[in-house]
Order: structure tokens, then sequence, then C-alpha cells
């Protein structure tokens, strides 16, 4: 079978690149190894109770009236109305550690009060960075600068840098210990500028859209079907190979399996230099539903950043997990949630792919227990301990975390090599999604559109 263009991966990069080629009447087939949508932002039911993998927040949330801005626009370009999504904005949120809180919504105006009052000698600088960054381009250029640096230009406390770091390293960082200046400035923006919403019905709203859309204008979606080899000849793709041994062939190829496991494909994986660049960051996560809302626990953000030590370290850890920082989420937290009769409660913590894949499978249970409580206790210093009210909960690793995305390492946020051109060595094989650089649910459809729009529409 022969197409105009084959993306590999049902991800929200690779569903939006589709909606956005088959728009424009291209042959599109997607490609999906697993039987669920969406990579690393799906669904499922566990004990008749839905969960979702991946989504804490909708980034880059904005009024409608905002035409500019990454929500509006992506939506805009996949033809998808916007109250399709359901969106409900966030309370707050709120950035702790172990002397300082900071509280912000979307807009920077309460975070720019709440730095005022917390850190008063540093808020002419903190207004300068705002103001700098409402001004900047919205790229992702990897150039390997620091963002810390770039950071001490405006504010000289380094607990305030570490807590701007904090979330924004959790929700999109790549890179360990710093960040590029470019993706910095774009997490800054999505989350400080713009700000958090969530679909009540959580990420399955965005991703049946997203499926609705494609299958609308025409789109060929087959899941349970991996590829198994990208065949190249000089400089292009030749053909794909599946796992079940069919080929199928295609003028352009989008990958949104990532920079590494791409270039594997293609047969690449005899490259020590090459496998070097695989992304070292991964989580795990935990998710506790709880016999009452959050609110009833005084648990009122929608979602707590938190380190338990005076200094932030963002790094693949020394042991499974790293408990001294991470993400505290309360999805019943959103406005519009008030009536909901349980609670959800999701933490994230770093943690080391290479030794949870060396467990055995009794080790591998045992252990994902003992991580859990490990993390619950470390961010009882700042919310209370909601366990004794568990009546459900599920456990994700770093090797959750390859088995359903194939991402080495169980990178979440993939190479910290970027490509945000899209282009590889081949001249018809490009790539989307995190290792085109945007992060993210509105970064990974906005990464889709922007590959689609420059390799898939454009005349070369």
């Amino acid at each position: 079978m022969h197409y105009d263009v084959v993306i590999i991966g049902a991800g929200m990069s690779g569903l939006a690149a589709g909606i956005r080629l088959a728009c424009y009447e291209k042959s599109v087939c997607i490609l999906e190894k697993h039987y669920a949508f969406g990579g690393l932002n799906s669904y499922y039911t566990l004990n008749r109770r839905p969960y979702d993998v991946g989504l804490h927040a909708l980034t880059n949330y904005v009024p409608a009236s905002d035409r500019h801005a990454p929500l509006n626009r992506v939506l805009r370009q996949l033809r998808i109305p916007r109250e399709e999504l359901d969106l409900h904005e966030q309370g707050y949120s709120e950035i702790r550690f172990p002397d300082h809180r900071l509280r912000f919504s979307n807009g920077l105006g309460r975070l720019t009060d709440e730095v005022a009052e917390v850190f008063p000698d540093q808020i002419d600088g903190f207004r300068r960075l705002g103001a700098d960054i409402a001004a900047a381009p919205y790229e992702v250029e990897d150039r390997g600068d620091s963002a810390r640096a770039f950071l001490r230009g405006y504010l000289t406390d380094d607990t305030l840098i570490d807590m701007i770091l904090c979330p924004l390293m959790f929700y999109g960082n790549a890179r360990e210990h710093d960040m590029d200046v470019a993706p910095f400035v774009v997490m800054f923006r999505s989350i400080f500028h713009e700000g958090f919403a969530r679909p009540r019905e959580g990420v399955r709203v965005i991703i049946k859209a997203l499926v609705r859309q494609f299958r609308k204008f025409g789109g060929k979606l087959r899941m349970s079907c991996g590829v198994s080899r990208i065949e190249v000849a000089g400089d292009r793709v030749t053909a794909l190979t599946l796992e079940n041994g069919e080929t199928i062939t295609a003028d352009k190829i989008f990958s949104c399996a990532g920079y590494v496991e791409t270039m594997n494909l293609c047969g690449g994986d005899g490259d020590p230099q090459l496998q070097e660049q695989t992304g070292k960051v991964s989580f795990t996560e935990s998710v506790s539903v709880i016999d009452r809302r959050s609110a009833d626990l005084d648990i009122g953000a929608a979602i707590t950043f938190f380190c338990t030590t005076p200094t932030f370290t963002y790094a693949r850890p020394d042991g499974l997990i790293d408990p001294r920082s991470g993400v505290l989420c309360c999805p019943d937290n959103y406005q519009g949630h008030e009536d909901m009769a349980e609670g959800v409660v999701r933490l994230t913590t770093l943690a080391d792919h290479d030794r949870w894949s060396a467990l055995s499978e009794e080790a591998y249970a045992l252990a994902k227990v003992a991580c859990f409580d490990e993390a619950v206790d470390a961010v009882t210093m700042f919310v209370r301990d909601f366990r004794p009210h568990t009546i459900d909960r599920d456990i994700f690793t770093p090797v959750t975390i390859r088995r359903f995305t194939g991402h080495l390492g169980g990178a979440v946020y993939g190479s910290p090599r970027k490509t945000p051109d899209g282009r590889t060595r081949y001249a018809n094989l490009f790539l989307c999604g995190t290792d085109q650089g945007f992060s993210g649910i509105i970064g990974a459809m906005l990464s889709g559109v922007i590959v689609a729009n420059a390799h898939g529409l454009s005349v070369d």
C-alpha cells in the first residue's frame, strides 16, 4: 500500500499532523504499535474507574479571544471547535519549598504579586523577566545555553530561581540539572503567562476529538501495528517494514517515536554516539482515588510543585526514585469539579529507568508500593496524608513508560537533542513530537501542525 504520508505513532503530535494533512486531502496512514491512542497521554479503565495517563493539566490556556495564542491557533488549524475540549480552568497552583510558597493562577498577575510579597528585593527583576519573555519569539531552538545563567541576569536569589525552574523542568525538560533558554521561555509562557485547564472527563475528551477529526477527513488509523524497520537507500526512506512482515511505502514519513528510536529503526542501533543521546529523565507516578474531594483534606491547589530541600535537583536519581521533589496533582480541584464525590491525587517523582528494569517481577511489585510510601512521606511536609482515605490506586514506573511509548530509558521528554525543523539525515523522513522540541499536549499538537505545514503541505 502506498500513501502520501505515513505517520509513526498515534500520540498527540501524530494525530495532529495527520489531521492537518488529511484536511488538505493527503492520503495519510497513522501506525500505532499499541492498542490505545495518545502515547504519553492516554486513558484506561481499572476497577470500573477511569484513569488518565500523562495529563495533569493542559497548559497554554487562554481566553478564546486571544486568537494568536498556541491553544487557539492549534485548534483553528485542526478545525476543532474549542468547546469540544470542555476545558475548565484551575483555581490556583503552587510551588512549595521548605521555607517558601508561591501561588499562581492563569496569567502572570498573581505570581507577580506573590513574588513581591515573598521575595520583595527580587520583584523588579522578576517584572523585567516577565516582560522580556512575553516579547520573546515562540521557538525551541537547541542552542545548549543555560536557563539558570539566563535567570541570573534578572534575579539574584537562588531559591527563587529554583522555584521558577521546578515546574518548568517537571513539565517539559529533557536535560538534567538545567534547561536550554528557548524551551525555558516557551514553558514559562505556557505555564505562567498563560496557564492550566483540564477537561472534566480528562484526557479522553482530547484524544477522542483528535481521532474523530482525523477519521472525518479520511485518515487511516492502524492500531497494534508496529514498525520493525525503516528501509533506507542513500538519503531517502524507501519503505516501512511492519512487525507483521507487511511492507508499505509513502512519499514522506513522519515519526513521533523519538530521534534516537527513529534512527535505530533506520539501522543506527549499532552507533554508540547515537545511543548516548538517549534521554535520562523519567518518572514514577501514582494515581490514588480517595473517598472525598481533595479540598476536603485541605489540599486546595490544582497542582503542587514541591521540593523538600532548600536546593532543587533535577536529574536521574541514585536510587529507584528521588522523593525530595515532585508534583502533586489534584484534578478534582479544577473549576467545575465541585460536585465530584471522589477525589484523585496524582504524585510524580523523578526515577531511574535502569534500576527499575533490573528488578525481578516480585521485587518490582514490592518496590512500587515502597516508593509510593516514600514519595507520600516526602510530600506530607506540605499537605495532609491522603493514604487513610485511598480507596483505589495504580502506580506507573519508567518501565511502564517504555513499554507503552517505546521511549528508550523511559524518557518522558525524549532526547536532550532536539530537532526544531523536524529534518533528519533522510530527505523524506521528519520528526514531530517531543524530539522536535515542544512539550505538553498543546506543544505536541503544535509540533504536529508545524511539521505538517512545513514538510507535508509544502512543495519540495
